[in-house]
C-alpha cells in the first residue's frame, strides 16, 4: 500500500516531466554546449572555449540588439504593470453593458499578431489615420515617420506591445482585485480618503503581489521580443536593423543551413542571463518593499 502511495504522484507527473524534460531541459543544455563551439548546420563544429563569447563582447550589433532590448524592457514593463491596472478598475464595476468593454479590451490578445501588426503599419504609415489625425489637430506639420524613423519605428513597435498586452493583464488584475475586501475600501472612505487616496493605499498594497507577477511576465515577453519587430519593421528589423533585438539577431545568425548555430547560442545563453538576472532583481525589489 505504501510504495503505491509514493509512486502515484510520479506516475501522475511523468507525462508533464517527459515533456518539460523532452523540450527544455534538453535543448537548454545542448544549448549551452552548442554556445562553446564553432557548429554550423553546413560543415559541423570543433569546441572553440569562450571564443563566441569574446567575439559578443565586440560586436556592435549584438550590443546595439542588447541595448534596443533592455529599452524595450525598460519602457513596456512599467507600461504594463501600470495600464492594466487602471483598466482593470475602470471595468470592475458589475454594471449592464460592463462584460462588452471587458470582451473589446481583451480582443487584442486572441488576434494573431501579423493581423495586428498589419492594422497598425496602416494606421502610422506616412498618409495614415494617426498622421492624418494629428496633422487635423494641428499637433504637427509634417507627417511623423513612425515606420521610417529608427527611434520613432522602435516606440512604436512598444506601442503595439502594450497595446496588444492590456487585455491579457487587465484578467489578472480583475481577478486580484476581486480578492480585496469591500470594508478597506469602505473604512478609508468613511476616514475621507478621496478616489486616489484610496488607490494608492488600498488598492495597490492589495494587489501588489500580482504586480510583481505581471512585472515578471511582462519583462520576461519583453526580453524575448520578436513578431512586433519583424512584422512592423521588416525582415530587416527597420532601417539599418537599427531595431532588433536579441532575440531578431539570434534568429537572423542562427538560421539558414550555413547559420552560426554555435555563435547564436551563446547569444541565447547571454539573453538568458539577462532574463534571470531581472526576475531576480524584481523579485528582491518587491520583496524590499514589502519589508519597508
Amino acid at each position: 500500500m505504501r510504495p503505491r502511495r509514493i509512486l502515484t504522484p510520479w506516475v501522475l507527473m511523468a507525462p508533464a516531466l517527459a515533456v518539460a524534460l523532452i523540450f527544455h531541459v534538453v535543448p537548454f543544455f545542448r544549448t549551452v554546449q552548442l554556445s562553446f563551439t564553432d557548429f554550423r548546420l553546413a560543415s559541423g563544429g570543433q569546441y572553440v572555449g569562450l571564443e563566441n563569447f569574446g567575439a559578443l563582447a565586440t560586436s556592435d550589433v549584438f550590443w546595439l540588439s542588447a541595448g534596443n532590448t533592455l529599452l524595450y524592457v525598460v519602457v513596456v514593463v512599467p507600461l504594463l504593470v501600470v495600464l492594466p491596472l487602471l483598466l482593470a478598475m475602470l471595468v470592475q464595476p458589475k454594471i449592464p453593458g460592463m462584460s462588452f468593454f471587458r470582451a473589446s479590451f481583451y480582443t487584442p490578445v486572441i488576434a494573431s499578431m501579423v493581423v495586428v501588426g498589419l492594422i497598425w503599419v496602416f494606421l502610422l504609415k506616412e498618409r495614415g489615420p494617426v498622421n492624418w489625425l494629428f496633422q487635423t489637430l494641428s499637433i504637427v506639420q509634417e507627417p511623423l515617420p513612425f515606420l521610417t524613423d529608427g527611434t520613432l519605428l522602435l516606440f512604436s513597435c512598444m506601442l503595439v506591445t502594450v497595446w496588444k498586452g492590456l487585455g491579457f493583464y487587465m484578467v489578472i488584475y480583475l481577478t486580484a482585485l476581486a480578492n480585496v475586501p469591500g470594508e478597506l475600501h469602505e473604512a478609508a472612505q468613511v476616514d475621507g480618503a478621496g478616489g486616489i487616496r484610496r488607490f494608492w493605499s488600498v488598492t495597490v498594497p492589495s494587489v501588489r503581489p500580482t504586480m510583481l507577477l505581471v512585472g515578471v511576465l511582462s519583462a520576461i515577453a519583453a526580453m524575448k521580443v520578436y513578431a512586433e519587430i519583424f512584422v512592423i519593421a521588416g525582415p530587416t528589423a527597420g532601417p539599418g536593423g537599427t531595431v532588433r533585438s536579441l532575440v531578431f539577431t539570434i534568429r537572423e545568425v542562427g538560421s539558414g543551413f550555413d547559420g552560426q548555430v554555435g555563435y547564436a547560442a551563446a547569444m541565447s545563453l547571454v539573453l538568458f542571463v539577462f532574463t534571470i538576472g531581472l526576475t531576480v532583481a524584481l523579485q528582491k525589489l518587491s520583496r524590499e518593499n514589502v519589508e519597508a
